[in-house]
């Protein structure tokens, strides 16, 4: 069902010190930053060979982003995001198997402009997974 990794999500307490991280001391591509008001976050991309890194940073007190940096202030993976097909396909096949799609198990648009859905991380590992329609 799972196509390639898409992406890892790193949460950052400040995007311009994550992106020097990865573009001055690493040497990777950045992406421009782009507001997500919708998901309460600030992200660009690292764009790399294989894959790539998404750094989000909080936009607004009420971000999840900004609740997960209460536990864990200098930052840390936030979630993991793999591509699916057919998301409604994908998404009928997991909560038949048990899982838990998060919000009320309406696709939202993700960064990239497709549909995305996230998955309890209680039910993978301890893992936030993100699933987007390719």
């Amino acid at each position: 069902m799972i196509g390639r990794l898409n992406h890892i999500a790193i949460a950052v307490p400040d995007l311009a010190k994550g992106i020097a991280i990865y573009r001055d001391l690493l040497g990777a591509g950045i992406s421009a930053p782009q507001a997500l008001p919708e998901h309460g976050v600030t992200v660009v991309f690292v764009e790399l060979p294989n894959t790539k890194i998404e750094l989000l940073e909080p936009l607004g007190a009420n971000s999840p982003i900004a609740k997960f940096l209460e536990k864990a202030p200098e930052g840390g993976i936030h979630h993991v995001c793999y591509e699916v097909d057919d998301l409604a396909a994908a998404r009928e096949r997991l909560v038949a198997g048990g899982a838990r799609v998060l919000g009320d198990g309406t696709p939202r648009t993700g960064a990239h402009g497709k549909p995305v859905l996230f998955l309890h991380p209680k039910d993978f590992a301890g893992t936030l997974v993100e699933l987007e329609e390719i």
